[in-house]
C-alpha cells in the first residue's frame, strides 16, 4: 500500500510539471517540440531507475525485469500508436503521441521507483531491501 501512495504522488507531481513546461508554447510546432522534450526526459528518468533497480534485483530476477521491461514497452508504444491514431496526419498528432508516451512512462518509473523502497519483510516487493 505504502508504493501505491509513493508511486501514486510522484505521479501527481510529475503530471503537474508536465502541464506546466509547456504553458508558454504558442504554436504547435513549438507543443510538439514540447511534448518530445518531456517525453525524453522521462524516458531519461526511466532508464535511470529501471538501471538501479536492475542491480538491485537478484540475478535470477534481472532476466525477469527485462523480460517486463520489453514487454511494458511494447504495450506502452502500442498504445500511444493507438491514441495518437485520432489524429493520424494532423500536426497535433506528434504532441498527443509525445503527451501519451510521457504520461505512460512516468507511470512505469513510478511504478519501479516504488519497488526500490520496499521494507524488510514485504513479501509482495520483488526486490530486497536497501542496504
Amino acid at each position: 500500500m505504502k508504493r501505491l501512495l509513493i508511486a501514486g504522488a510522484a505521479l501527481l507531481l510529475s503530471g503537474n510539471a508536465l502541464a506546466d513546461e509547456c504553458a508558454n508554447a504558442n504554436t504547435q510546432t513549438e507543443m510538439n517540440a514540447c511534448s518530445a522534450q518531456q517525453y525524453q526526459a522521462a524516458d531519461k528518468k526511466l532508464n535511470q531507475t529501471y538501471q538501479a533497480a536492475s542491480k538491485r534485483a537478484e540475478t535470477a530476477q534481472r532476466e525477469l525485469l527485462k523480460k517486463a521491461q520489453q514487454a511494458w514497452i511494447t504495450l506502452r508504444d502500442a498504445d500511444c500508436a493507438f491514441i495518437g491514431s485520432g489524429t493520424e496526419g494532423g500536426s497535433i498528432q506528434p504532441m498527443i503521441v509525445n503527451q501519451c508516451l510521457a504520461e505512460k512512462t512516468l507511470e512505469r518509473e513510478a511504478f519501479l521507483a516504488s519497488l526500490m523502497q520496499c521494507e524488510e519483510g514485504d513479501l509482495s516487493c520483488p526486490l530486497p531491501p536497501a542496504n
